[in-house]
């Protein structure tokens, strides 16, 4: 599969480029396109020293998932934990978790999306205008749960400007085939006086998808079956020591029964309790003034989806019922006819564990004009009430999740002199998450944090310096028994960039960062099914500190342009989960420690106008990336491998096709308590069609993922060796903007 898709693809390729006559043209990039997240004094995505970019318009659209982390995994150094097409939060340079911080316009998602990888972000992408990723230390606007990097969701529920005309608004509806997938999203922007209105909404419903063979791996099969054939083999032999005649004769039967249901009930071509159904509705109200504006926007989000497999809630629980029913079964037949009809609903209810949650949430912003030394005061807030429910069936709780939290930073932008810039800001965190049931794995807890930081800049010339600095205070309560942590953290970074010509700049940055530990790494004590992990906290746990560089090298001409990023990060007192080889309810246990470790690697991105045929400009472009991650005792489970996009594309004013192959490598640097992953690669294409209705184009799109449904798993994910990616896919979509 993997070599029929590589010369399929670079068949594709060579026709392409061998019908181009060799006329260089102006290649379209987004490079000048103003970044609004990371720092306060807004930069373009070229000028930026870390890894930035940005998604939006046509390709937001083509790129457009059910999740943030499937949407976004086509940019540099960005994976996703996929557990199922519900829930997938990105992965930025193999930091995931707490170590991103996923926001919307500018303020936390206040969700529980961190806590574990089976919790959807409480985000819509269909909502989105532009999705900005920052790929480094990007925390010391955002905090220290940002120390990975940050991916700010931008959706326009909070106009700044009057629209044009005094009405803006958006329209598109979706499908796709892989899982009966049906979508419509929509937005408006209307302006009455000084005041905006702003309504917008999604829904969004799929089935179970359709998987290219087997649910499960041909590695975690190959191992299952070597296990069954072991216990097998135990049976027989103490079976025959019993009785050997008869009873090998019954056993035989029930063995092949055994075998023939167990293949029965292997999952092939579809991905049972795969399904999604989320929907949102928002109302936003503006002011616009000569020197600023304020508006606050009221959004609601429901999400549900089934969890691939599910997990059992009561494993340990029905095995010791059933010993219990087993040893009086001669005394009552009836309490074990009922012990059986038990072990079928709670068979069915693995089948059917499924997630529910909504979130109601409240969110401000604004800014000032000013005159004097600063020029501009800004104001974000955000508040939410989060609540989450596991059902174990239908019908049946199994656990519930609440966050009720709010968040608010205020920053001052200093006005430049001689080229000067700075920025000051003060940002308050509060967050009480709650979990009740039998994966209440985290005590209720709550947590305060409070920041301030400042940004500097200063330009000579064509060398450009700047510099920021952050302290932080978290405290943090476990409301079950009193236990109060806290933690003072102080982040420093600092770097420069030099235009050695027009086309031609480098630049770099170093950075010393200081994050607290979360309430889950200090008070988990409990069976984490979504995992199937047993997780214990450490509450002596210390700050965790990270000292690292990175390094830029931008070329951009016309026609063409390149950019790399290499980065080293070390730490100190790295917090992650570690096997101990110790069981407990059935679960193996996983101890949270603070361990040193390193991070280092690229992402290198590209592009080149080919040519010109007619009215098409073709175009090639290409990206790679790469990190490695270990502690001093070895391996960090779920790194992603060495993976790379190449795609060659025709556009016109109304006409666009691209094809692109998507790789990755094998990972075959794992821990002890994981297995390696295949390399695969996937085959998409694209095409569009802008059609001239109205003053305002539709755009109709067509596009096909996986072409030649290849099974491809992600190495980030927890359930890779049994939840594969969607299989072939054609997905159409009607746009319009007005």
């Amino acid at each position: 599969m993997l070599r029929s898709s590589l010369l399929s693809f670079s068949a594709l390729s060579a026709t392409l480029i061998i019908a181009a006559p060799a006329m260089a043209q102006n290649l379209d990039s987004e490079l000048d396109e103003i970044i609004v997240t990371g720092s306060p004094l807004n930069r373009s995505v070229d000028e930026a020293i870390t890894g930035v970019s940005v998604l939006s318009g046509d390709e937001l659209s083509d790129r457009l998932a059910a999740t943030i982390g499937e949407t976004l995994k086509s940019e540099p150094g960005v994976s996703s934990t996929f557990f199922g097409a519900g829930a997938s939060r990105p992965i930025l340079r193999g930091q995931g978790g707490d170590r991103i911080r996923v926001l919307t316009n500018g303020i936390g998602s206040i969700d529980a999306s961190s806590a574990s990888p089976d919790h959807a972000v409480a985000a819509e992408p269909a909502q989105a205008e532009r999705i900005e990723v920052l790929r480094g230390a990007a925390l010391l606007r955002y905090g220290s749960s940002g120390a990975g990097g940050v991916v700010n969701v931008i959706d326009g529920r909070i106009p700044d400007s009057l629209p044009e005309d005094g009405l803006d608004g958006a329209f598109r509806i979706g499908a796709s085939s892989v899982d009966a997938g049906r979508e419509v999203a929509g937005s408006l922007d209307k302006a009455i006086g000084n005041f905006v209105v702003h309504l917008d909404g999604t829904f969004k419903e799929t089935d179970d998808y359709d998987i290219p063979g087997f649910a499960e791996s041909g590695l975690f099969r190959s191992l299952e079956e070597e296990e069954h054939h072991d216990d097998d083999h135990d049976h027989d032999h103490d079976h025959d020591h019993d009785d050997e005649d008869h009873d090998d004769e019954d056993h035989d039967d029930d063995h092949d029964e055994h075998d023939h249901e167990e293949e029965e009930a292997e999952a092939f071509g579809t991905l049972d309790n795969s399904f999604t159904k989320s929907q949102s509705l928002t109302g936003g109200l503006s002011y616009i003034g000569d020197r600023g504006y304020f508006g606050v926007a009221l959004h609601r989000f429901e999400s549900d989806y089934g969890i691939p497999g599910g997990h059992s809630h009561g494993h340990a629980e029905e095995h010791e019922e059933e010993g219990h029913d087993d040893e009086d079964h001669d005394d009552d037949d009836h309490d074990h006819d009922e012990h059986d009809h038990d072990e079928h609903d709670h068979e069915e209810g693995e089948e059917m564990v499924s997630i529910s949650l909504e979130q109601t949430r409240f969110d401000v912003n604004g800014a000032l004009d000013l005159d004097g030394f600063f020029e501009r005061l800004q104001l974000f807030g955000g508040y939410a009430d989060y609540t989450h429910t596991e059902f174990e069936g239908p019908g049946i709780v199994g656990t519930v999740f609440s966050n009720e939290g709010y968040e608010a930073r205020l920053e001052a932008i200093q006005r430049e002199r001689d080229g000067w810039r700075g920025a000051y800001g003060v940002q308050y965190r509060d967050r009480e998450f709650s979990a009740v049931g039998e994966e209440a794995f985290v005590p209720p807890t709550t947590t305060q944090q409070i920041g301030v930081y400042t940004f500097q800049e200063k330009q000579f010339g064509d060398l450009h310096l700047e510099g920021a600095a952050r302290y932080e205070r978290t405290d943090q309560e476990n409301s079950v028994t009193g236990q109060d942590v806290s933690f003072d953290g102080i982040s420093l970074s600092a770097g420069g960039d030099y235009h050695l010509t027009d086309a031609l700049r480098f630049g770099g940055t170093v950075f010393r960062t200081e994050r607290a530990p979360t309430t889950e790494e200090l008070f988990s004590n409990g069976p984490h099914l979504a995992t199937e992990q047993f997780e214990r906290g450490d509450s002596t746990l210390d700050i965790e500190t990270a000292t690292g560089v990175e390094f830029a090298v931008r070329h951009r001409e016309e026609g063409h342009f390149i950019t790399l990023n290499m980065f080293y990060t070390d730490y100190e007192d790295y917090v992650y989960e570690r096997a101990t080889g110790e069981e407990e309810d059935g679960l193996e246990v996983f101890q949270f420690v603070g361990e040193d470790a390193t991070f280092k690697g690229f992402e290198v991105q590209g592009g080149f106008d080919v040519a010109r045929i007619g009215n098409f400009d073709i175009k090639v472009d290409g990206l790679a990336e790469y990190v490695r991650a270990e502690t001093d005792s070895g391996n960090l489970p779920r790194i992603p491998p060495l993976s790379v996009l190449t795609g060659i594309e025709a556009a016109s004013d109304r006409f666009s096709l691209r094809a692109e192959l998507d790789y990755a490598s094998e990972q075959n640097k794992v821990d002890a308590f994981e297995l390696p992953t295949d390399d695969y690669a996937l085959v998409n294409l694209f095409a569009s069609w802008k059609a001239p209705v109205g003053t305002q184009p539709v755009r109709l799109s067509l596009s096909l993922h996986n072409a030649f449904d290849d099974d491809a798993r992600q190495h980030a994910s927890f359930l890779k060796d049994t939840v594969p990616l969607p299989g072939r896919n054609v997905r159409f979509s009607v746009a319009t903007q007005f």
